[in-house]
């Protein structure tokens, strides 16, 4: 059982050391990533997922337990600690969902009354994501964007069971975001966002801010932050609403500024 993660920092762009030069994560941590595009919030994900060890541009070096990954991770994905989940979800095939967890599930090596299971617990754990519900006989290829991220969340959460799940920019997708770091927060695992959000960053224990291909902060949340978040929470919801009824062909009449602005 994976412990602790620990990042040490190289190189930005222009070659120099990274002014954060050790970040360390443990089991039940939520972090954001977050910079302006371009700034190598990608590029960080993507030498977690890599397993970097001094041989990407960064030179980073990631240490699960204070030790270089073994070569299994990389070469067993059933072994692989690390789920990544990006902002592009094309599927090559176009099997029903159930059929495509089930054959996830039996690639982790469960038992068929285990993937049956698994598949319920997954449907329930996305369907409290999106709001358009998910059946077992939906097909992957007629998902929508929001559905098909809250489906992969909970797939790395509930069957692949990964300790380490990045996600790159969820907040495109149409979930719901509180109910996701709600529902998160309850497995003892280390989830990493990208994103630009401030409702996920503020529920964040503490964000890496990136510049320039190199971190160059770390911010734990502290209180303040965490006083005025649920403010932020209401102002989000309501523009949540304010496209639903947008989308639905209906007008908007002012009421639902009341009491915010």
């Amino acid at each position: 059982m994976i412990e602790n993660v620990t990042l040490y920092g190289g190189c930005g762009r222009n070659g120099r050391p990274e002014p954060v030069s050790r970040i360390d994560l443990r089991m039940g941590d939520i972090v954001s990533i977050v910079g302006p595009t371009g700034s190598g919030k990608t590029t960080l994900i993507n030498d977690i997922e890599l397993f970097a060890d001094d041989n990407t541009p960064t030179r980073r070096r990631l240490l699960i337990d204070g030790r270089v990954p073994p070569p299994e991770y990389k070469e067993n994905p059933s072994s692989n600690p690390i789920a990544l989940i990006t902002q592009h979800t094309t599927f090559l095939s176009d099997l029903p969902v159930g059929e495509f967890l089930s054959a996830h599930a039996r690639i982790r090596s469960q038992s068929d009354a285990q993937t049956t299971s698994l598949i319920e617990e997954t449907l329930s754990f996305a369907n409290q994501l999106t709001g358009e519900p998910i059946s077992p006989g939906s097909r992957m290829t007629e998902l929508s964007g929001g559905q098909t991220r809250a489906l992969l969340i909970a797939d790395a959460t509930v069957i692949c069971d990964t300790p380490i799940v990045l996600l790159d920019e969820v907040e495109n997708a149409g979930i719901h975001r509180t109910r996701a770091l709600e529902l998160l927060r309850r497995r003892r695992k280390i989830f990493i966002f990208v994103t630009h959000d401030p409702r996920i960053a503020l529920l964040s224990d503490f964000r890496v801010v990136m510049k320039g291909g190199s971190m160059v902060r770390l911010l734990r949340t502290d209180e303040t932050e965490r006083s005025f978040s649920a403010k932020v929470d209401r102002l989000d919801d309501l523009l949540s609403k304010m496209r639903d009824r947008i989308r639905m062909g209906e007008r908007l009449t002012g009421a639902e500024l009341e009491g915010v602005l």
